[in-house]
C-alpha cells in the first residue's frame, strides 16, 4: 500500500497483460460518433443524454504484467491470473456528468461546478441512490456500476501496456505534462471527453477523476478469484471498503493514472476528485 494523499487514501498499484478472446457484442446504436483521433464508435443513448460503449466479451491474464518495473507491482496485484468476461456489456462512454445527475437525482453534489464536467463529491451510497432511481425509470435496461474486472478490461481495450494503448514517455515520472489520453498533474477537474478515447471509444478512463466501482476490495482476492467474471469478496471481510480505479487530475504523475492502479475507500468516502461511471445492461 502506498499513501501519496493527505486525505489519507489508501493506494496500491497494480499492471495487468491483456489478451482479448474472439467474442462479439451487439448493441442498438443511436448515433454513429468518430472519436477523436479514434476509431468509429456506434453509441447507444438513454433519455438523460448518457451515451455507451460496447465491450465485447473476452479473456486476459490479470495482475502483474511482464516488463513492469517492481515499483509497479505490489503483493496485491499478484498471482497473475486468468479473468474471462463471459458476457459483452455496455459501459459508459464517460464519466457520469452532472448535468446527467442533475436529471436524475434533481441536485448536484458537485464542488466544481459546470454541466459537462464530471460529477464528484459523490460517496458509494449516493452512487447506488443514482442507479436506483435511474433503474426505476424501466427503460428496458438494468444499470449499476462495474466489477473491478471489467472496469480494468474496458480500461485496457486490448491493450497489453499499462496505460491502455496511451503514449507515455516517462512513467515514473513526477510532475508530467498530462498526455494526450488522461488528465492529470493539473490544477482542476475538466470536462468529459476532451481528450483521445481509448480503442474503444472510452473517454477518461484514466485521470480526471477517480471512479468507484462494485466490488469490495480484498488485497488477497486475487489467490482465490473465480475465473469467470469475477465480483469480489462477497462481504466487508478485510474492512478494505469498496475498489476505485483509474487516477484523477491533481495525481502528479501517469504512473498513478495506470489502468491496473487499484484504490480503495469506505462506502462513506467522498472527495472532489471522486466520481463513477455506469454499466448497463439489457433486462
Amino acid at each position: 500500500m502506498v499513501d501519496y494523499k493527505s486525505v489519507g487514501r489508501r493506494v496500491s498499484v497494480l499492471a495487468v497483460g491483456f489478451v482479448i478472446g474472439a467474442f462479439s457484442f451487439a448493441t442498438p446504436a443511436t448515433a454513429l460518433g468518430v472519436a477523436q483521433d479514434g476509431p468509429a464508435v456506434a453509441y447507444s443513448s438513454n433519455d438523460v443524454g448518457m451515451q455507451f460503449a460496447s465491450v465485447p466479451a473476452g479473456q486476459f491474464p490479470m495482475g502483474c504484467s511482464e516488463g513492469v518495473k517492481p515499483v509497479e507491482c505490489g503483493l496485491e496485484e499478484k498471482p497473475r491470473h486468468a479473468v474471462q468476461i463471459t458476457k459483452g456489456f455496455e459501459l459508459g462512454k464517460t464519466e457520469v456528468t452532472q448535468m446527467q445527475w442533475q436529471a436524475v437525482m434533481g441536485s448536484n453534489p458537485s464542488q466544481h461546478k459546470g454541466n459537462d464536467l464530471p460529477v464528484e463529491e459523490v460517496t458509494f451510497q449516493d452512487v447506488q441512490a443514482f442507479l436506483t432511481k435511474l433503474n426505476a425509470r424501466n427503460d428496458g435496461f438494468l444499470y449499476r456500476l462495474p466489477t473491478e474486472a471489467e472496469w480494468e478490461y474496458a480500461a485496457r481495450a486490448g491493450n497489453v501496456d499499462q496505460f491502455g494503448g496511451a503514449k507515455v514517455a516517462n512513467s515514473l515520472g513526477r510532475y508530467s505534462p498530462a498526455d494526450d489520453w488522461a488528465w492529470y498533474n493539473v490544477e482542476e477537474i475538466k470536462p468529459v471527453a476532451a481528450k483521445k478515447p481509448n480503442a474503444w471509444g472510452l473517454y477518461d478512463m484514466r485521470g480526471n477523476v477517480n471512479e468507484w466501482v462494485q466490488d469490495w476490495y480484498d488485497s488477497k482476492y486475487y489467490s482465490k478469484s473465480p475465473m469467470a467474471d469475477p465480483k469480489g469478496p462477497d462481504t466487508n471481510a478485510t474492512e478494505g471498503g469498496r475498489g476505485v480505479r483509474g487516477g484523477s487530475f491533481h495525481d502528479d504523475g501517469p504512473w498513478l493514472t495506470r489502468v491496473s492502479l487499484r484504490q480503495h475507500f469506505q462506502e462513506d468516502y467522498k472527495h472532489f476528485d471522486l466520481g463513477f461511471r455506469v454499466v448497463r445492461e439489457k433486462r
